[in-house]
């Protein structure tokens, strides 16, 4: 029988590196600490529909996407945005 990785939600689902998600770490604590944790820095910050259906069916609503692929993601539209209007 073949069994199926678990989805790691204080990892990024498509590099693998930590997504320093605070609503993943706080779930994993004592539910006290839970309640006086601040808002995590992903609910500041806007997802392309891009970035978002790179993120595998298995994990998604499971693992946020880290700061870092969405920033890349982010230079990634300004190219294309500046080679469309050139």
């Amino acid at each position: 029988m073949r069994q199926s990785s678990a989805v790691d939600p204080c990892r990024c689902p498509l590099c693998g590196q930590s997504n320093a998600c605070a609503m993943a770490l706080a779930s994993a604590t004592i539910k006290a600490e839970a309640a006086s944790a601040p808002p995590c820095w992903c609910t500041r910050v806007q997802f392309s529909a891009d970035l978002l259906q790179q993120v595998p069916e298995e994990a998604r609503h499971k693992a946020c996407i880290c700061a870092a692929c969405v920033a890349a993601s982010e230079d990634i539209s300004k190219v294309k945005l500046q080679g469309e209007g050139a």
